[in-house]
């Protein structure tokens, strides 16, 4: 469940294993959950997380996800020290322990279908929601002659219209709307007149 995992710790936190992993290469990177954690973003929720880790001798982290998950991992990465050293305090652990578990390494990867971070060729998930879209999409295509309609689809994206972008022109869409280029004062018409030609 993410860092909702690391702070909450218990049975959150488990070795993989074969058996753990078998059947799982077909689903999405979410099969190991995710989760908004409030507590992550105090000092007292990364003090239980550190904690945790500690615990389980874990000093490597993977951290995947976007600007709130990697700007998590920098925080808990420059505080590593201070949680430690408050854990020796407290007497939640010892000196020999926080010297052993001193080092906290983290490597960070952009997991956002909007596939909008700087330096990458595609970030982790991008591909999947564009094929998911692109099965909507094959979908509705046989649908809409065949009703004689005209169908909207809406895809995911925030700020960023990278998935509608690609997806409209895979798909041939008549007509696309990305917040990178707002529509223009008579959009109405022109989408109209395309639509009728």
């Amino acid at each position: 469940q993410g860092y909702e995992g690391l702070v909450e710790g218990g049975d959150n936190i488990k070795q993989a294993n074969w058996l753990s992993v078998s059947n799982i290469i077909q689903l999405g990177g979410t099969v190991i959950g995710s989760a908004r954690c409030k507590a992550f973003t105090t000092r007292a929720g990364r003090l239980r997380a550190a904690r945790n880790l500690v615990e389980h001798g874990i000093t490597n982290l993977c951290v995947i996800g976007g600007d709130g998950s990697l700007t998590g991992a920098d925080i808990f990465r420059s505080e590593w020290a201070g949680l430690l050293e408050e854990l020796v305090r407290d007497g939640q652990i010892s000196e020999e322990v926080a010297r052993v578990n001193s080092r906290l390494n983290i490597v960070g990867l952009v997991g956002s279908i909007d596939n909008d971070f700087c330096g990458t060729d595609m970030t982790i998930g991008t591909d999947s929601a564009l094929h998911r879209i692109m099965e909507v999409i094959d979908a509705i295509t046989t649908t809409a002659p065949s009703h004689q309609r005209t169908f909207v689809l809406e895809v995911m994206g925030r700020h960023c219209g990278y998935l509608a972008l690609v997806s409209g022109l895979a798909s041939g869409a008549d007509w696309l709307f990305i917040p990178e280029s707002p529509p223009e004062d008579g959009w109405e018409d022109l989408m109209c007149e395309r639509l009728g030609e």
